[in-house]
């Protein structure tokens, strides 16, 4: 299995005196773990039903989002800015809206 893991764990697995097997990706296959770890981490958070264990995961989704952006040249402050461009045009998810074609 490879998986895309976070930063700090091959030194968080050599702390408990274990040998990480890692590699740094290219820029594609990157691209493509990235894509895979925002599914990963979305699955998790619809499959947690407490609250605090969502946050955590919804914090990881966020954190995946962010690593995203850099890796499209944009920054995570440019995805605020288009993100409350298109809440203000069209509006946010706050008024629980559902769409029916009955």
């Amino acid at each position: 299995m490879r998986k895309l893991v976070r930063d700090r764990m091959p030194e968080i697995i050599r702390a408990k005196g274990e040998t990480p097997i890692v590699y740094r990706a290219e820029p594609d296959e990157y691209r493509s773990r990235l894509r895979d770890k925002l599914v990963e981490e979305v699955d998790e958070f619809l499959g947690e039903d407490d609250r605090d264990a969502a946050l955590v995961e919804l914090a990881d989704v966020l954190e995946v989002v962010r690593a995203l952006a850099v890796d499209l040249g944009s920054t995570a402050e440019e995805i605020e800015r288009i993100r409350s461009e298109k809440a203000a045009e069209r509006g946010a998810f706050a008024e629980r809206i559902i769409w029916s074609d009955r």
